[in-house]
């Protein structure tokens, strides 16, 4: 008995000890006892691993045993250490500077380095490694750190001294700005098919956020051809394996070494032209397979990097199984500056746990994204445990700093003096702003309008005031839908008539029930294809008074849902009373050309003769589009589903109803329609395109306001938007018959003017416009438009031709494209 005790014991103490991991810890150092800044470790022939921090300090906790540990980092020898782990250890490592040997090759015949013929092999080799593994998952852990370096005292009446001050920074208002981590579970099928399932995430300063990270933003795969990132370059970026990649690279080679029997050959990557967009830097080749065991690449402004200065991408492989090497580590770092300021940062990804034949469901791709209640809650020991960087000081004092204020700020007390501050009221901000009041602890705002937008002029109502308000209040926080109302009132200081109306929109359920009433002056063209600031200023100054109005006294109602996935539809109905209005006053600052106003009839320019008799109007309008996408995100506010990669359908329907509610309108009006924005064309920028198509099946009795209209446009400054004419007259090729139009538009994102010295550095990007409109009153009419845009702002000249005759040409400058 006492010996089967002991056994026993011993076999549970055993148990117990080998049950509980132990830590190997240390520090890289290269051979002048600097830190290695995130070098790797792994353990040989698996995927599990660690990287060092900013500062080379590293841990990786195991179970007790003999590891053969692997150290490496690009540009050093790889070192090799077995450990036989009982205890915590720690293994402080040297890392050597790798010294590339050249091999015993020769100039070919033509005098060409031999990095050449190696990468053509690379290339050659680029398809079969894309798609060699056709499936996988992982888990992936993210870091990224943002640091602002430098900042005035003061920006544009901003208090940035005091910004900072209470965001934790230091006195020369410098200092981490965001700090967060995550583990995410990333799945992926080819082609493009991704799932990712936030588990963890922390973010120094909020409790309550979740991380930015995203596996699939870190994604990076130099075996395609190209490399898109939306918002940083407007070109995509050629990889130098792509299958062109000689037309815009050229290569030297380095020298080769040899790391746990593997021939690595070192390739130095340098851009033909420094304006295309291209990498610079070096690759790192595996000879007989010719796959990419390493990159440590950069570019510049010189590419035309939006919001950067310079980012640098270093990307490192592991094998997985013989024939598949899987990304080990990511690592994107950056340093930018606008305006005084000045920041860097990086972010970090590291990988684990291969499987490379999992098994998917059909519909698990739906969800792109999930991050549920609770992962961002994980206490500090979790942390610790799970960490695979080691925090630096710097990083630890922030967390601890920041976690005091994230407290406070999460409090009523907080939030309240917070909003007692934002609220105050003050006279010029009513003037030039409009006034917000917010109770952040109750979800609720309202708004007040700025009062130097409420002034107009036209020649209907004379000079005008127009104000409006709205309350806004967060209803339900599990799906994040609001509540919604909105007020405005007006009057005309030359027909003496007040407006106003009511709109509102409310959850119910899963619909969205919205309503609109009132009394309103409104644009004969419902696509209200001119801003009335710009008409006020045509009318005051050149005494051109483009748009055209009517009265409308209205109630109606809609009720909005997403039937699944991509399918959504809306129903709504109408009941309006319809006055036209004759102009009501003459007045302008100036007279150029002793020029006469037009009338409120668009036909009858110079004779103030209605357009339309006083009418009501009973109208049902039923709209559905569908995207074939199912593509959603999952977060604890509920679903977001995102854009399409497939163009939209739509499909219309609007019956005017006679005799209900004394409407005198019967019609019916079918339409169709079919787009796309922002299709990539890859180095040749990207398309944009609508096509639509109606027909009145039944016009029995209709009123100009019934016609179908289209977003024309006559002066200089033009709405933007996939539907919009260049050079159409607003009002007088609506239709009450049938209509065809169609808008194609490429944006060449600088693909031409990148190759200009100086004009390049304007980062100005070439538009290509074409549309086309052909109704019973006009026949095939066609404009061409050829600009530029920069940022926001659009400059265009547009042609236009009726039945292939030129019939105008004029500049366009648009806005908010």
């Amino acid at each position: 008995m006492k010996f089967a005790f002991t056994y026993f014991l011993l076999f549970f103490i055993s148990l117990r000890i080998f049950s509980q991991q132990v830590t190997v810890s240390g520090k890289i150092t290269d051979e002048r006892n600097k830190p290695v800044p995130f070098a790797s470790l792994y353990i040989k022939n698996t995927t599990k691993g660690t990287s060092a921090n900013s500062e080379g300090e590293y841990n990786l906790q195991l179970m007790p045993g003999v590891y053969d540990l692997q150290y490496k980092a690009v540009g050093f020898r790889q070192e090799s250490r077995k450990v036989d782990l009982r205890i915590s250890q720690a293994v402080n490592i040297v890392l050597k500077t790798e010294t590339y040997q050249l091999q015993a090759v020769t100039i070919n015949g033509n005098g060409q380095d031999p990095a050449y013929a190696i990468i053509r092999k690379a290339i050659k080799n680029r398809k079969a490694h894309l798609n060699e593994v056709n499936a996988y998952t992982c888990g992936v852990y993210i870091k990224g750190l943002q640091k602002l370096l430098a900042a005035p005292k003061k920006f544009l009446g901003f208090d940035v001294q005091k910004a900072a001050r209470e965001n934790g920074l230091d006195s020369n208002r410098r200092g981490i700005v965001y700090l967060s981590e995550s583990e995410s579970k990333y799945s992926f099928m080819r082609p493009d098919k991704v799932h990712e399932e936030l588990i963890s995430s922390k973010v120094s300063g909020s409790n309550r956020a979740f991380s930015f990270n995203r596996a699939s933003d870190m994604k990076v795969n130099f075996y395609e051809n190209i490399q898109t990132w939306e918002g940083l370059s407007n070109r995509p970026i050629i990889s130098p394996i792509a299958d062109n990649a000689l037309f815009y690279y050229n290569y030297k080679y380095i020298g080769m070494s040899v790391e746990n029997g593997e021939t690595i050959d070192k390739i130095q990557v340098i851009p033909k032209r420094g304006y295309d967009a291209c990498f610079m830097g070096y690759i790192y080749i595996l000879e007989d397979s010719w796959r990419i065991y390493g990159i440590d690449f950069y570019i510049t402004k010189k590419q035309n990097l939006n919001l950067v200065d310079t980012l640098k991408i270093n990307e490192q492989f592991f094998p997985v199984t013989q024939k598949a090497w899987m990304p080990s580590s990511i690592k994107f770092e950056f340093t930018g500056g606008l305006f005084g300021f000045k920041i860097g940062g990086y972010f970090i990804s590291l990988y684990k746990d291969y499987d490379l034949e999992p098994k998917f469901s059909k519909k698990e791709f739906s969800e792109v994204m999930r991050i549920t209640r609770g992962v961002n809650k994980k206490d500090s020991a979790f942390w610790e445990n799970e960490r695979p960087i080691p925090l630096t000081d710097e990083e630890k004092t922030d967390y601890k700093n920041k976690a005091v204020l994230a407290k406070k700020r999460e409090s009523k007390a907080y939030l309240d003096s917070l909003d007692n501050v934002n609220n105050r009221f003050n006279l010029n901000k009513l003037l030039f702003r409009g006034y917000h009041h917010s109770n952040r602890y109750q979800h609720e705002s309202y708004d007040l309008g700025s009062l130097l937008n409420i002034r107009g002029f036209n020649t209907v109502e004379g000079f005008t005031l127009n104000y409006s308000a709205s309350y806004r209040k967060r209803i339900d926080s599990l799906n994040n839908r609001f509540l919604f109302f909105g007020a405005k009132a007006g009057y005309g200081f030359s027909d003496h008539k007040f407006t106003g109306s009511v709109t509102g929109s409310v959850p119910v359920k899963s619909f969205t029930l919205g309503f609109n009433a009132g009394s309103d002056i409104v644009d004969l063209n419902n696509t209200v294809p001119i801003s009335p600031v710009i008409n006020s200023l045509y009318s005051l100054f050149e005494r051109q008074n483009y748009e055209k109005f009517y009265q409308k006294q209205y109630v109606s109602a809609f009720l909005h849902k997403r039937i699944a996935g991509g399918w959504l539809a809306t129903a709504g109905a109408e009941w309006a009373d319809r006055k036209w209005l004759p102009n009501a006053s003459s007045y302008s600052f100036f007279n150029p050309g002793n020029r006469a106003y037009t009338s409120n009839n668009p036909f009858l320019p110079a004779q103030d003769v209605p357009l339309f008799n006083e009418n009501q109007s009973f109208k049902i309008i039923l709209r559905t589009t569908y995207d074939f996408s199912d593509k959603y995100e999952t977060y604890p506010t509920g679903k977001r589903y995102l854009p399409s990669p497939y163009p939209t359908i739509g499909f219309n329907y609007t019956k005017g109803v006679k005799n209900l509610l004394g409407s005198d309108v019967d019609y019916d009006l079918v339409s169709a329609d079919i787009s796309k924005s922002d299709i990539s064309m890859g180095v040749f920028g990207r398309t944009s395109f609508f096509i639509g198509a109606g027909k009145f099946l039944n016009n029995n009795n209709l009123f100009y306001p019934d016609y179908k209209q289209f977003a024309g446009n006559e002066v200089l400054f033009y709405k933007g938007g996939i539907t919009s004419f260049l050079l159409l007259n607003y009002y007088t090729f609506s239709t009450h018959t049938q209509y065809i139009e169609g808008h194609l538009e490429h944006n060449f994102s600088g693909f031409i003017l990148n190759k200009i010295p100086l004009i390049r550095k304007l980062k100005l990007q070439e538009i290509v416009d074409v549309n086309y409109l052909s109704t019973s009153e006009l026949k095939n009419y066609a404009e061409l438009g050829f600009g530029l845009q920069y940022l926001n702002f659009r400059l265009m000249y547009g042609t236009s031709f009726n039945s292939g005759s030129k019939t105008n040409s004029a500049f366009r400058l648009g806005l908010g494209f």
